[in-house]
């Protein structure tokens, strides 16, 4: 089949486990393991962000108030308030997007981070995919969008994939009584954020998702936003919980789009580029073990191709690390791997890790 062709799936079917997470990887007989799964960078939260964290503790008592870091998120992005919705994690407001929304054919472009398809599979949804291919560089043709979707869900730099998609060509999707949700996790680990939509105002349905676990070190806080048109985070606001963002979440939120941590931010997309170059140059010594990495990789990760990458993946455990399987991702199957980008003496041991592993499969 043409994998670029759009599908309608039913729920558990293709057999890939949507609720499997990089984390998974780590937890248990993991934990001890040099972590390559998880896509969050190492050596975070920074001191004075734990500090600032440490010091909202005293306001516990008090119910949170999200106005500050609303009017904070929405002024780093240029933007009105009431464009910006506060959440916990991004993976609440594909839980929000799934419910709220009136919506009649969901599409989703893969691979890419599973929860939007969960989500709005757990809504009672119908989902369609949009399965990019390999031998395409997973690159996105619009014209594989189907027209009569009034939701499209596309991640970018996506993850696994890593690829930056260009923004004109997302901006292209929107269409009249069309929702298009771009997911921009990991858009503040691209220098400069270029091919960036979060902010802009001028394409009709746009729901920008960002957040701030990745970058920062917060998986534990949970903490993400939504920026859209006001009455659309005006209906997905409804459908939250009181509360839904707690105090020392809100305070990471205010603090992690001051200009002083901006400026941290678009430090570490550096380090993180000049670090993800020295990985897949070392990754190319592998080709004539049949290894292939998707390029150009724009995100703080790797997506790999490998022969018997389920063993390999095994015995990289045996040596001490945690890689990401790929197999749960529609669109990839058990011979992917993504590696999250870390400095250059972890990937040099894990290069030499990799070696040993890949000298046992042959």
């Amino acid at each position: 089949m043409d994998t670029h062709t759009p599908m309608r799936t039913e729920a558990g079917s293709r057999g890939h486990d949507l609720r499997h997470h990089g984390d998974a990887e780590v937890r248990d007989d993991g934990a001890a393991l040099v972590d390559l799964a998880v896509n969050v960078r190492a050596d975070t939260p920074p001191v004075w962000l734990r500090e600032h964290v440490a010091a909202s503790l005293g306001s516990l008592a008090a119910y949170p108030d999200g106005r500050a870091a609303r009017a904070a998120v929405a002024a780093r992005h240029g933007l009105p308030v009431e464009r910006v919705l506060l959440t916990a994690g991004a993976a609440e407001a594909f839980v929000l997007l799934a419910r709220a929304l009136k919506v009649r054919w969901p599409v989703v472009v893969h691979p890419q981070f599973t929860e939007p398809e969960a989500a709005l599979r757990d809504a009672g949804h119908s989902v369609g995919r949009v399965l990019l291919r390999a031998s395409d560089g997973f690159r996105l043709d619009p014209a594989a969008v189907p027209e009569e979707a009034d939701l499209v869900v596309v991640g970018n730099p996506t993850n696994p994939t890593s690829v930056l998609h260009p923004a004109e060509v997302l901006a292209g999707l929107a269409r009249p009584g069309r929702t298009l949700v771009v997911d921009e996790a990991f858009m503040d680990a691209v220098p400069g954020e270029r091919e960036a939509l979060a902010g802009r105002t001028d394409v009709p349905g746009l729901v920008v998702l960002r957040s701030l676990t990745k970058t920062w070190g917060l998986a534990g806080l949970r903490i993400g936003y939504v920026l859209a048109a006001p009455e659309t985070v005006a209906e997905l606001e409804r459908a939250q919980p009181l509360w839904p963002v707690s105090t020392p979440a809100l305070a990471a939120a205010e603090a992690c789009v001051a200009p002083r941590a901006l400026a941290e931010a678009a430090h570490a997309a550096h380090r993180v580029a000049a670090d993800r170059a020295h990985l897949v140059a070392g990754l190319g010594e592998f080709a004539g073990a049949g290894l292939r990495v998707v390029e150009p990789a724009e995100g703080p990760f790797v997506l790999v191709r490998l022969p018997d990458a389920a063993a390999v993946r095994g015995r990289l455990r045996g040596l001490g690390f945690a890689v990401r399987r790929g197999d749960t991702f529609p669109g990839l199957g058990e011979e992917w791997l993504r590696l999250a980008v870390r400095d250059r003496g972890t990937s040099d041991a894990f290069l030499r890790a990799l070696g040993r592993a890949t000298a046992a499969a042959s």
